[in-house]
């Protein structure tokens, strides 16, 4: 016997939404079971049942925008916290990059319900992603996400001599963090001061405390991709739209 989900559930596990959405989508009718309307939250369907959303739903996802940002020093990337500003605040159209080819028109509507897709520390730089399109997010952030993420981290070993090969495998690939092992990365010298970085996961400070782990001491750290979309020539503190043909 299949047990039957909950609706918003089910519909995030196809790739329809996000729940947020599902269950916003349920409330105002644009819902359907096998063709009924289904507009009850909490109602809970089974694996075999057939979901169709309305028109209107797809309508309201396109315009939501994704917004790409070279995040400076001195910015969270969520919540305002202990005086700091969030990254959004940046989003402005002022902020706007000059060489953006996206024709969407900025309005500070967009601004509602746009949230990062993951974070950045305080004191790093670089790509940060924030979305109003729960699609985006869930690929991103979600459990299963296999979306790779690019830092370039610049460094100071803090012993005598330079990083041992034997330490720089164990970046790669070996070490544990909150108990639990690390998955295997890709981490390479760049030149003799800074390494490239390549995870798949983004735990708390993950790549400061990895470095500390074999005695190197983080001086800079930039994000520069996340999935195949690049920071490219985006200008520390300004922002674009992600294209219509771009995807992670």
């Amino acid at each position: 016997m299949t047990e039957p989900l909950r609706l918003s559930k089910r519909m995030s596990e196809l790739g329809l939404c996000s729940r947020r959405e599902a269950d916003e989508w349920i409330a105002r009718g644009w819902v359907r079971v096998d063709g009924k309307v289904v507009s009850e939250l909490g109602s809970k369907v089974l694996p075999t049942q057939r979901i169709t959303v309305e028109r209107q739903a797809a309508a309201e996802q396109s315009k939501r925008v994704t917004v790409l940002i070279n995040k400076p020093v001195g910015y969270v990337s969520g919540q305002a916290e202990d005086g700091y500003t969030p990254a959004v605040a940046l989003i402005k159209a002022e902020n706007r990059w000059a060489d953006d080819p996206s024709p969407e028109n900025f309005h500070p509507t967009q601004l509602r319900s746009l949230v990062p897709a993951g974070r950045l520390d305080i004191d790093s730089v670089g790509l940060l992603v924030l979305t109003q399109d729960g699609r985006i997010a869930k690929q991103l952030i979600g459990q299963d996400t296999s979306i790779d993420k690019e830092y370039l981290v610049r460094v100071q070993y803090t012993k005598p001599g330079k990083l041992p090969d034997s330490d720089l495998k164990k970046l790669n690939h070996g070490l544990w963090m909150d108990g639990k092992p690390l998955l295997p990365a890709k981490v390479r010298w760049q030149n003799d001061d800074q390494l490239s970085f390549t995870l798949k996961e983004g735990k708390k400070r993950q790549i400061r405390r990895m470095c500390d782990m074999v005695g190197l001491k983080v001086v800079g750290l930039k994000r520069v991709r996340i999935g195949r979309v690049k920071l490219g020539d985006l200008p520390v503190g300004q922002w674009r739209y992600l294209g219509a043909d771009e995807a992670f």
